[in-house]
């Protein structure tokens, strides 16, 4: 059989404990929205393009390299959380698979995407160049 405690005093405090944990818990969620209130800032405008696709990746190819096989498939990702470069994997002519690799990126002003080095792409199919 249990034993029940007899002692008011330990009775009382039982019954504060709780009472005061809310109470602490009430003066540290007044204090945190003032020091939020100081950090806050206004971001930035950001000027974001639109993901590249097939289609955009075909087009930025087919500029830049003058004699390639057109690209028949492609598929584009960004190349890391944060990343401003975006990594296109690509086939060319009648092949359906994604054999080759090719990053772009946004140019200067950040208006239009670009071949990051169009020149070696271009050169890895045997097909020149055209600069811009």
């Amino acid at each position: 059989m249990r034993k029940h405690c007899k002692d008011p005093h330990v009775k009382k405090i039982a019954l504060l404990l709780p009472v005061l944990a809310l109470a602490a818990c009430g003066q540290q969620a007044e204090e945190a929205p003032a020091a939020a209130e100081t950090v806050a800032a206004a971001p930035e405008p950001v000027n974001t393009l639109p993901a590249p696709d097939q289609e955009t990746f075909s087009k930025l190819f087919g500029e830049a390299c003058e004699g390639a096989e057109p690209v028949n498939t492609a598929v584009c990702k960004r190349a890391g959380m944060g990343s401003k470069d975006v990594v296109c994997e690509y086939g060319l002519g009648e092949d359906t698979y994604l054999r080759h690799k090719a990053t772009i990126t946004a140019n200067e002003d950040s208006t239009a995407w670009m071949l990051a080095d169009a020149a070696t792409v271009c050169a890895e199919h045997g097909a020149h160049h055209k600069a811009s």
